[in-house]
């Protein structure tokens, strides 16, 4: 068997949702995971060059406050995110390029 070089489709943001219990006890981020992969289909932006890449982790290590999701290459992170605040997320940040700012509890320091 020979080894295959891996190969990355283009994509243009990365989510990682926290699915774990301490930040959420009600594992609300479980359940945010499964919807996001139909609001970014629905959004256009599961395939393609704007696709969004997404994953899940038992912790981001903030433990609370939670479910928290971040989206890089910003490093932008949202904590206390429902349903209705994904939708904003998924339409407003990743589709459209404007940050939920009210929702926004930390920003990675990016080096100018």
């Amino acid at each position: 068997m020979t080894a295959q070089t891996p190969a990355m489709e283009p994509y243009s943001r990365h989510v990682l949702i926290c699915t774990g219990e301490f930040c959420s006890p009600d594992r609300g981020g479980r359940a945010l995971y499964a919807r996001l992969s139909m609001l970014l289909q629905r959004e256009g932006l599961l395939f393609g060059p704007r696709r969004v890449k997404r994953g899940e982790t038992p912790c981001l290590g903030v433990c609370v406050g939670g479910p928290i999701l971040v989206v890089y290459p910003e490093g932008v992170w949202y904590a206390g995110v429902t349903a209705e605040l994904l939708e904003r997320i998924v339409v407003d940040h990743l589709k459209n390029g404007q940050v939920v700012q009210e929702a926004v509890f930390h920003r990675l320091a990016l080096e100018s």
